[in-house]
């Protein structure tokens, strides 16, 4: 197993345990009760920690998480959508093969299409192309049996689940497509002029997208190496690039 897999299998493990962790601290809370601060701090971190598992299903449609067992990393890529709002691993590497296939087109499934470039009709669109009404009534049926299993113990189980679980899927919807569509390709496709720091927190350098679409065989971690130094592309990445649609 080589570093680079073995750094992504331990961020990977500190995102989905992050996300656990931060699930079973807040669900017995009371939103109305936090101070205000508290009560922001703890969407944004659910939020972060949310986005953070559609990164990591997204390495996995690249065959990045673990390259050299192409089951597992479909399996873990299929964990973390289930965790992340119930989506079809299947639909969304077939959509996201075509986005890097035909960036900019009508066949690119992320594209803003004939309307323009319009902020809120493009995330419709966009949106539009991950959801079906079999995975919303999943992620619906789940949040009601997560509320009524709070309910014995926590009298606002239902504005808890609204709170840490429903308005994180929602912020982090926007954040991924901000961050991840709408800024680099409203125009070609451009990487975001950002120090790492606020790239990591930002949408975990999906603002580096020039990087990602030249180098699509780099996990997400490594894009700041790859813009910071101007790395030119190889075989290798190619090659990583083309078996990881095959998994």
């Amino acid at each position: 197993m080589s570093q680079v897999t073995r750094r992504g299998l331990g961020l990977a493990a500190v995102i989905v345990l992050g996300w656990v962790l931060s699930l079973l601290l807040v669900l017995p809370l009371q939103p109305s009760a936090m101070a205000p601060a508290a009560l922001v701090a703890a969407i944004l971190a659910r939020t972060v920690l949310h986005t953070g598992l559609f990164i990591l299903a997204h390495d996995a449609m690249h065959g990045l998480l673990l390259p050299a067992r192409p089951g597992a990393n479909r399996r873990l890529g299929q964990l973390a959508l289930l965790l992340y709002a119930c989506l079809p691993y299947a639909t969304c590497k077939r959509n996201h093969a075509l986005h890097h296939g035909h960036p900019g087109t009508a066949l690119d499934p992320d594209h803003h299409g004939a309307g323009g470039p319009s902020l809120l009709a493009w995330y419709g669109r966009f949106m539009a192309g991950y959801l079906s009404w079999q995975q919303l009534g999943s992620l619906v049926t789940a949040w009601i049996l997560l509320a009524a299993a709070l309910l014995p113990t926590n009298p606002a189980a239902v504005s808890s689940v609204l709170v840490f679980c429903i308005l994180p899927v929602l912020l982090s919807s926007l954040q991924l497509f901000v961050v991840g569509t709408y800024l680099p390709h409203r125009g070609g496709t451009i990487s975001l002029d950002l120090p790492v720091w606020l790239s990591l927190l930002s949408c975990y350098h999906f603002g580096y997208h020039h990087e990602h679409h030249a180098f699509p065989g780099l996990a997400w971690h490594e894009l700041p190496a790859a813009r910071g130094q101007g790395r030119a592309d190889n075989a290798e990445t190619a090659a990583i690039a083309l078996r990881g649609w095959a998994r």
